[in-house]
Formats: C-alpha cells, structure tokens, sequence
C-alpha cells in the first residue's frame, strides 16, 4: 500500500508539473499547439502513465490485455456527446491496437476541450471503473478528481492535431525529466516576473473556478437528495419502529388475557372437581342406605316366603275348614295388598335413585366439555400468538422486499440509459431512410413535371376543340336542344379544367420551394469552396477592426469565411450546415447569414 501510494503521490505532482508547462509555454507562444510540439507530447505520456496505474490485466485467448482504451469506451454510453469521437477513432484505419485507439481518443477530447468534463464522468460512475481498475488505483483513489480539476485549465489552450500519417501504436511514452529541470530553474531565475506568470494564468483560475462552482453545485445537490432520501428512510424506520412497538405491546395484553383465562380455567376446573368429588361422596352415601334398605326388604321377602309356605301347608291340612279358610285368605288379601303397595314404592324409590344417578353423569360430562372448550380456547390464542409473530417476520420481509425493489429502480436506471443509447442508433438510421426518401421525391417530381407537359398538350387540344364547337354553335343556330347538351358537356369540361388547374399551381408551389432549397444548398457549398482556412502564422491584426494580436488579444477562426478576428469581432455563434452546433462567426458572416435565412423563411 506505501508503495502504491508512493506512485499516486509522484504521478499527480509529474501531472501538476507537466499542465503547468504546457500552460505557461502554450501561452508565451500564442497560436494553436501541433503534435510536435514537446510539452503537450510529454503532456500525453504522462496522462497515458496515469490512466495505466493499476489497471487489471484481462485475459483473452490471444494472451493478457491491459490497456486504458477500455474505461474510455464507457464515455460513449454514459455521456452521448463523445459518441462522435467514438466513431472517428473506430473509423480511423491507421490504428490497429487499443494502445494506439486510446491516444487518438485522448487526442479528439483535447482539441474538443472536453477531456476534464469526460474524465469526470468515469469518476461519478466508479462502479463501472471497478470492473478495470484495482481499488487502490490513481483513478479509483481521490487523486483521480485533484487531476480532472487540474485538467479544465487545459480548455484555454487551442490545439489542431493530426491523427493522419501518425504511427500511434507504436509510440513508447517516455517521460522527459529535463523539461521540468529548465522549468524549475528558470522559476528560481524568474521570480521577478510572477505578475506576468499571474496574468497569463488568469483563464486558467477562471477555468478552475468554473468548473469547481459546477461541481460544487451539482454535489450539493446529490447532498439534498441523499438528505431527502435520509429523511424518508428515517420516518418509514420510525413508523415500522412504531408499528412493532404495538404489535409487541398487543403481545404482551395477549399474554397476560392468556395468563388470566388460564387462571380462571384452572379455578374453574378445581372447583369442579370439587363439586364432583362432593357429590359423588352423597352419591355412595345414598347408595349405601338403598342396598341397606334392599337387604331388609330382601329379608322380609325371604321371612314372608316361609310363612306363605307353612300357610298353604295348613290350607292342605285345613281344607275342610273352608268357612275359616276364605276369612282367612281375607286376611292374607289384605296382607298381600300392603306387601304390594310398599314394593311399588320400593320401585319408585329405585326409579328416582337411577334418576339422580343419570343426572350426576350428565353434570360430570358437561364439566368434561367445558374442560375441552377452554383446552381450545388456550390452543387457539396460542396460535394467534404465532400468527402475530408471523406477520413480524412478513413485516421484516417486506422491508428486505422493499430493498431489493430499490436495488431494481437503479438497475432499471440503467437499463433505461443503454435504451437511449440504442434510440440514438435508430434515429440515425431513420436519417438515413428520410435521405433515400428524399431522392425518391426528386425522381417523383420528374415524373410529375412530364405529367404536366402532356396536361397542357391536351388543354391546346381542349381550346382548339372549343374553338370549332364556338363556330359551329354560330352555324346551328336553330339546334337549340343540341346547344344545351353541348353546353353541359361544356360545364363538366370547365370543372375538370379548374381542378387540373389547381394541381398545377400547387405543384407549381412544390417546384419553386424545392428549387429554393437547392439554390440555397448550392450557395452553401459556392461558400465553403469559395473560402480558404487562414493559417494562424499569416494573420498578425484582426481583419475586421486591424487591431494587432497579443497575449491578451487572442486570435479566433471564423467557422464560416475561414478568417482570424479577435474576441470582440468573432462573439457571435450560428450553426452552419457543416456544424451540427452552434460554432464561432464573425459579425459580417453573422449579419449575412441572418439576412439569407430571413429571405428563405418569407
């Protein structure tokens, strides 16, 4: 780690010293920065040898690949205006490594004077950058955002360099260290001239300060949101907090319900126990006297038995005797019918003994139901406590729910960005299916203007054909009902002729507009060839107010004639046919160009 920060540490003061130079030696100079020119040659090596730390190496089956052309490509997706530089790198035949796709890229951003802005883009996405760099990389680390700032300082320089002819897979970057020896000295030998230094870095700091506002901006906006977002956490965090504060307060009063009825069924199951040892103590007491009382009368029965025997005995002995006889069997009658009525009365009291022997079974298994009931009562709020506890672990998966859906918006986001990618692709194939319209139209109109030739070859033959109809009406003077059949036909022929004439003029319309555009298109490319790129070493004044160049007063091309005017003269920003954006025009091309669109817009 100490020596991977070592690296870091002494390739961002080789990045300080090396934007510092090229800045200092591009203003002295004046004019726009070639290839050849050292500084900004020793500028790119030492930005190639920054993009290269801690890259990881990619197998492939043609061996290891470790270059820097792979986090560039991301730019194209997550910003669509490096989509041109994209395209002019792949279209370049010369290259045929990434090494080589890397500097030409590196090169196009440069003289667009957007590589901070591209850079910084990669850093605000280092989840992508993870994928090529280690995590202790320079652009992985907070030197990689100390670069980008020093790098807007680079947009005050002008540079035109070639890619063509250019060996670029071939070059070994080497860093010059001689360079930054003659710089240091001539600082210590220069110390008198800090104010020029100051002034001639003062875009530099405006640049610097810019950019940091943007940036500044833009993070205390991700500061509001991520606030926000905080706020909303917490708030859905206390009402869940709350939501299992109550669910855990209505556990415990169904705890302590539970408790109570369990309590008060236990009572009430003592109790009736109770009652049913009682009454099952009455029950043997009473039992005990009814078998006492049956064994008496059992006796009885038994002693009458005898009596009865020994009676009939006499009967047999006394037959005879008939008169005493039937007083005595009166008598026995009599007998008879007492013994009867207390044995009825024995059987009824044996009838309500089995009544309340039936009743204290029902009672003991009425208390055996209640005891099932209250048995389920228990089970089930035993099982709302488990549905309670289940709802708790629903209540917990729909807040791991709820993470993974907000894992899935930002997945989405980014789905939605590679669509906006692909529409772009489509769109430019639409432009070109509109170009190939546009010729079908042309070849549309050409028919069309053949059309019109055999139209009005009829309509001289339709007027000679009046002509004569004219003479011969003069002749036939009394054939009026022939004259008004020929006048009808004469109407309808008159209405086909308005009609006809109606497309001609709105075809006549389309043609003037078309040829419009075309002399338009053609005036367009007589300026573009008519005027020649002035070269920055032939222009010394300002060709509008003759002003003489300086350090303060820079030069500046305008897009449409090719000339050089100052800063003042070349304000004003149009877009040009051979510019998809608005680019630099002097005020002669803009007042020229304001005019011709006027004229074709009325």
């Amino acid at each position: 780690r100490c020596h991977t920060m070592e690296e870091r540490a002494n390739l961002m003061n080789m990045m300080k010293l090396s934007i510092k130079i090229l800045i200092q030696s591009a203003l002295s100079l004046g004019r726009t920065l070639d290839s050849d020119f050292p500084p900004l040659q020793q500028f790119f090596v030492v930005l190639e040898h920054c993009l290269k730390h801690g890259l990881k190496v990619k197998k492939t089956f043609i061996g290891q690949n470790k270059s820097f052309f792979g986090p560039l490509e991301l730019v194209e997706k997550l910003c669509p205006e490096a989509s041109d530089i994209a395209t002019s790198v792949k279209n370049l035949p010369e290259l045929k490594t990434a090494v080589g796709r890397g500097r030409a890229w590196l090169y196009l951003a440069l003289m667009q004077k957007k590589l901070a802005d591209y850079l910084k883009v990669l850093l605000d996405h280092k989840h992508l950058l993870s994928e090529f760099y280690e995590p202790d990389a320079l652009m992985m680390e907070e030197e990689g955002a100390v670069i980008v700032g020093l790098l807007v300082g680079l947009n005050v320089i002008d540079a035109n360099l070639c890619l063509k002819g250019e060996d670029l897979d071939s070059q070994v970057g080497v860093i010059d260290f001689s360079l930054y020896l003659k710089e240091t000295q001539d600082s210590d030998g220069k110390q008198d001239g800090g104010i020029t230094a100051v002034l001639d870095q003062k875009h530099y700091v405006e640049e610097l300060n810019r950019h940091l506002s943007c940036t500044v901006a833009d993070l205390q906006n991700k500061i509001d949101c991520l606030e926000k977002t905080n706020s909303k956490l917490q708030e859905e965090l206390a009402a869940a907090t709350d939501r299992i504060g109550s669910l855990q307060e209505e556990q415990q009063q169904l705890k302590q319900q539970n408790e109570l009825i369990r309590e008060r069924s236990e009572k009430s199951v003592e109790v009736t126990k109770e009652d049913t040892k009682v009454e099952l103590d009455t029950y043997k007491q009473s039992r005990q006297g009814l078998d006492e009382m049956y064994s008496d009368v059992w006796k009885q029965l038994k002693e009458e038995k005898k009596i009865r025997l020994e009676l009939e005995k006499e009967l047999e002995l006394q037959i005879g005797m008939k008169t005493e006889m039937e007083i005595a069997m009166k008598l026995l009658e009599k007998d008879t019918h007492e013994k009867q009525d207390t044995l009825v009365a024995l059987r009824q009291q044996l009838e309500e003994v089995k009544a309340i022997n039936l009743q204290m079974f029902h009672k003991s298994q009425n208390a055996e139901c209640s005891l099932q009931q209250k048995t389920e009562a228990i089970s089930s709020f035993e099982g709302k406590t488990n549905e309670m506890m289940s709802s708790m672990k629903q209540m917990e998966e729909r807040l791991q729910q709820a993470e993974k859906a907000k894992q899935a918006a930002e997945e989405r986001c980014n789905k939605m960005k590679q669509e906006l990618a692909e529409r772009l692709d489509s769109c430019r194939q639409q432009m070109a299916q509109l170009d190939s319209k546009c010729s079908t139209l042309e070849k549309e109109l050409k028919s069309e203007k053949e059309q019109r030739q055999t139209l009005q070859k009829e309509l001289h033959q339709e007027k000679d054909a009046t002509t004569l109809l004219k003479t011969e009406l003069q002749q036939m003077e009394g054939l009026k009902k022939e004259l008004r059949k020929l006048q009808d036909e004469k109407q309808q022929l008159k209405k086909v002729r308005e009609e006809q004439e109606q497309a001609l003029q709105e075809m006549g319309l389309h043609l003037s507009q078309s040829k419009l555009k075309m002399e338009d298109i053609k005036e367009v490319n007589k300026a573009l060839k008519g005027h020649t790129w002035l070269k920055d070493d032939e222009a010394t004044h300002c060709k509008q107010c003759k002003k003489e160049f300086s350090i303060s007063r820079r030069k500046h091309h305008c897009r449409n004639c090719g000339d050089i005017f100052c800063n003042t003269c070349s304000s004003n920003e149009l877009a040009l046919p051979s510019y998809p954006k608005p680019v630099r025009v002097c005020d002669n091309c803009h007042t020229l160009l304001l005019q011709q669109c006027s004229s074709n817009s009325s």
